[in-house]
Parts: structure tokens; C-alpha cells; sequence
């Protein structure tokens, strides 16, 4: 199960028969059928699904990192950090939901980890171990070729000719007859409020980086900005590292991502009809009273808004769209996205020893000291401000959906082209119905897709398994529909010719 790495990640693929089982051959022309940008999960998940679909088709992905599947959430060698649904529900195979759980009982990877398992039997693994499933799950298709891995950062996409030409930070330029934007979120900003701490390393601006708590003492007084599933990740790191100071999680509300149900159910309730936003608060609220009147937990109504998401959120208008981003995410968030049991132990028994605290407050000033940081907050619900001291303050706002085309230079600059455009509720890349990015003026390209979470406004729920691996699926196959209605249209214009 160890990650394939190609052994050289600058070179393009020549198709041939690979049903015939011929390994393809790598050249120096760069010229290739599909380019995809971002190896994490969607990326990686989109180039499986298509070497299957088009096994013809030549196809690179262009991930610095040293596997495909890892990605942001999953190339994370922090023991702490588990998978946040349990691994029965996790798969690359949208058809076949128990595809982890059975290579992780194949593989034995999780026999080390004596934490794995939860009281009732589900697998949490270390978040880690899932990307080496993904890895593990391409590993054949790079070995013969069929798709190859570019260890760059793509620099610059580029349309010429009927073609995108992209500039990789390091080798030979590629030209592709199709794209797929599969890039992660941007890191979180930096609250206003701390912008006068500027460089200061006390203030850890992404928690996320490789090592980024290890500066942390184990008697140190910690201020996480940011209550949802990042604090309780770094709660768990610095649980993990030996740390025994006070922890004071802030955020505007104080609310912290909930728990799974002690015992697994299927989805209840019916969220298929679109509603406003209004309309669909009270009616969840009202099918999760209906729920526990039958015994059943609220998670089963929460998994039954996801899984219809895809049905409902199409077809409302965009102004409703936005009222329900802007006044329910918050709180769909904590109900959605939630913790492992064995994370949220940790954070249950710091608060009861008293180490951990949540607080519904917001950061107003900020002032670094020689020997530690002031914190001006103003709690929810009051017009008086309080000082607190930290040694150590971390950032886990969340991604900087605003900056998601300015954070990638290709994407600023396939903007600056008119190529692409923000979505209009500011949570990604506008694309249609079949994940074709929309450009400047609305249009639709038949060329250019969009996959994984930048996708989410049209769509409405792309944060998380299993939701992102049949949208990956789904632009798979969007692709290869693209590819043969080319070669048909080429087809055409060579017999015209004749």
C-alpha cells in the first residue's frame, strides 16, 4: 500500500491500448488529453474514475506532493487527526461504501493503532491512512501509465488554439484538450483584530502547516481563534504532545462541532422539495422532534438534509440560496461536520478538567507583550471588553473563501482572462449543473471543470465524503463525454474533408 510515484514526473503519456495490457509510453511531446490540477482526494478520485471510463485517454495530475490522494486532509502524519465519519462510510467507490472498511481489514494497516475502534465497532483511522488507501487504489494505473503524476505546482492555464497550454513551476509545459480544477481552499485569514501582532511567531496563522504547534510548551496558556473541527483537531495535537495548560477557544457564538450518535442509523426524513430558508429550518426542526419520538437520533435527520442536498439545492433561487449561506451555515456546520469519538473524548475531558474552555466571544485588539500576547474579547451578548493573556495564539477560522482565485496564480490568472469567475455566494468557482466552469460573462466552457469543494455552490453540499467522491464520479464522467464529442466532431470534419 505505499504511495507510486512515477519515476519521472515531467514526462507525458502516449496513449494506447491499455485493455490490451501494453504499459503506455512516456514522451517528451507534452501533449495530453486531460490535465488535472490538485492531487488531493477530488483530483485523484476524478483520475481513477476517468482511466477507467476512458482507459484510451491520456491523463496527468498535477500534485507537488510525493503521493496522489493525500492531499490537504489526508496527507496528515499527525496521529491525532482521524477521520471524521467512520470508515464503513468512506470509499473511493461511490457504489460501494464498504471499500475502505474492507482494505483496512485486507491491508491490516490500522493493527498498530489500538484507538481505531469506537465502543460500538466503527473505524476511525488516523486521517493519514485514507489517503494511503486512495494511493493504494491508483497505484496500478500509474504503474502502467495510464496516468501519469506531476510533481508541480501549476503555475499558469492558458487557452490557444482550441487547447490549454499550462506551465507547470518546474519542467515542460503541457497542452490538454481538457482541464479540471481540483485545487484545495486557501489557508484561513488572519482576523483583523491580530493584524498588529504582524510577524509575530506567537501567532500561528495556519494550523494546518507542517509542524505548526510543535513550538508550544506543555505549560503554555493557548488562544484558539475558531471553534469548529481544526480547534478540535489542535486540541487533540497538543492533548497528544504532552500539553497540560489552559486552552480558551473563542468564536462568535461558542459553538463546537457535534458528536456521532452512539449508535449508527440510516438518514430520516424527506428534503427533496426545495424551500426557503425559512421554511427549511422548521421543517428539520420539526422532522428531528418526529425523529426522537421514534427513537431515532437528530444525526439521522442532519444525514438526510446532506444526502439531499443535490436534489433541493438546484432547483431554489439564488437569493435563497444566499440567505441560507449567510444565516444557517454556521449552524449546519457544527451539525454536519462532526468530530471522532476519540477527538471528541479529548476536548469532553479537558473541559471537565477544567483546561479547556469554549467561549462565545470576539477578538477586538490584540497587543504583544514581552513575555505574552493581550487579548481584548467582547463576549457574546456584551458591550463591556475583557483582557486575556496567551503565549500561544492559533488561527483555525476556517478557509479564506475570498481569496480562492487570488491564493492560486493559475486561477488569478484564468480570471484576469475571463476564463473563470467566483461564484456569487462566495464560496468558490461558478460552474454549471455538469461542473463546467462558468466564465466571465456566464458561460459555460466545454473544456474547463471544476471538481471537489470549489464546486459547492452549485451544488450545495461538497465539503465532505461521500458527497465529494460521486461528485468526482459525476465530473468523470462529464469529461469523457466531453473527450467523445470531440472525437465525433473531429470524426465529422475528416470524412467532410475526404
Amino acid at each position: 500500500c505505499a504511495p507510486q510515484v512515477p519515476a519521472s514526473p515531467h514526462r507525458s503519456v502516449r496513449p494506447r491500448d491499455a485493455s490490451a495490457g501494453a504499459r503506455r509510453t512516456m514522451t517528451d511531446t507534452s501533449v495530453i488529453d486531460v490535465a488535472i490540477v490538485g492531487g488531493g482526494f477530488a483530483g485523484a478520485a476524478v483520475a481513477y474514475h476517468l482511466a477507467h471510463l476512458k482507459p484510451r485517454a491520456s491523463i496527468a495530475v498535477f500534485e507537488p506532493r510525493s503521493f496522489l490522494g493525500g492531499g490537504l486532509a489526508y496527507d496528515d502524519q499527525d496521529p491525532a487527526h482521524r477521520i471524521n465519519v467512520p470508515a464503513a462510510r468512506m470509499s473511493l467507490l461511490p457504489q460501494d461504501d464498504g471499500h475502505f472498511a474492507r482494505w483496512i481489514a485486507e491491508t491490516g494497516i490500522g493493527g498498530d493503532d489500538p484507538d481505531i475502534a469506537t465502543r460500538d465497532g466503527a473505524l476511525y483511522p488516523q486521517r493519514r491512512v485514507f489517503g494511503l488507501y486512495v494511493s493504494a487504489q491508483l497505484a496500478p494505473l500509474l504503474a502502467q501509465g495510464r496516468i501519469a503524476h506531476v510533481r508541480s505546482r501549476v503555475v499558469s492555464v492558458a487557452q490557444d488554439g482550441g487547447r490549454w497550454t499550462l506551465a507547470p513551476a518546474a519542467g515542460p509545459h503541457y497542452r490538454a484538450r481538457s482541464v479540471v480544477v481540483a485545487t484545495t481552499h486557501p489557508a484561513p485569514d488572519v482576523p483583523a483584530a491580530l493584524a498588529p501582532l504582524g510577524p509575530d511567531p506567537r501567532l500561528i496563522r495556519d494550523a494546518l502547516a507542517p509542524d505548526a504547534l510543535s513550538t508550544i510548551g506543555r505549560d503554555a496558556t493557548v488562544v484558539i481563534v475558531g471553534t469548529g473541527l481544526t480547534m478540535a483537531d489542535v486540541v487533540a495535537s497538543l492533548d497528544r504532545q504532552g500539553h497540560r495548560g489552559k486552552i480558551v477557544a473563542l468564536s462568535r457564538r461558542g459553538l463546537r462541532s457535534r458528536g456521532h450518535a452512539a449508535q449508527a442509523s440510516e438518514p430520516f426524513g424527506d428534503f427533496t422539495s426545495p424551500a426557503p430558508a425559512s421554511a427549511l429550518l422548521r421543517t428539520v426542526r420539526d422532522t428531528i422532534r418526529h425523529a426522537a419520538a421514534l427513537g431515532l437520533p437528530w444525526q439521522s435527520v442532519i444525514d438526510a438534509v446532506r444526502a439531499h442536498a443535490q436534489t433541493f439545492w438546484p432547483k431554489l433561487a439564488r437569493e435563497e440560496r444566499s440567505r441560507i449561506v449567510r444565516h444557517l451555515r454556521v449552524y449546519w456546520d457544527v451539525h454536519r461536520f462532526r468530530v471522532a469519538p476519540q477527538v471528541e473524548d479529548v476536548i469532553d475531558r479537558r473541559i471537565s478538567a477544567g483546561s479547556l474552555e469554549i467561549r462565545a466571544a470576539s477578538v477586538v485588539a490584540a497587543s504583544a507583550r514581552s513575555d505574552h500576547i493581550a487579548l481584548s474579547i467582547r463576549p457574546r451578548g456584551r458591550s463591556d471588553v475583557e483582557t486575556i493573556e496567551a503565549d500561544r495564539i492559533v488561527v483555525t477560522t476556517g478557509p479564506a473563501h475570498s481569496k480562492v482565485i487570488s491564493a492560486q496564480p493559475y486561477l488569478a490568472g484564468l480570471a484576469a482572462s475571463g476564463y473563470i469567475a467566483a461564484d456569487q455566494l462566495g464560496l468558490g468557482l461558478a460552474c454549471d449543473a455538469q461542473s463546467r466552469a462558468h466564465d466571465a460573462s456566464g458561460r459555460a466552457l466545454p473544456s474547463l471543470f471544476v471538481a471537489g469543494p470549489l464546486a459547492r455552490a452549485q451544488f450545495g453540499e461538497l465539503m465532505g465524503l461521500p458527497q465529494v467522491s460521486a461528485h468526482a464520479l459525476s465530473v468523470a464522467e462529464n469529461v469523457a463525454e466531453s473527450l467523445s464529442d470531440e472525437a465525433r466532431i473531429s470524426a465529422r470534419s475528416i470524412a467532410a474533408a475526404k
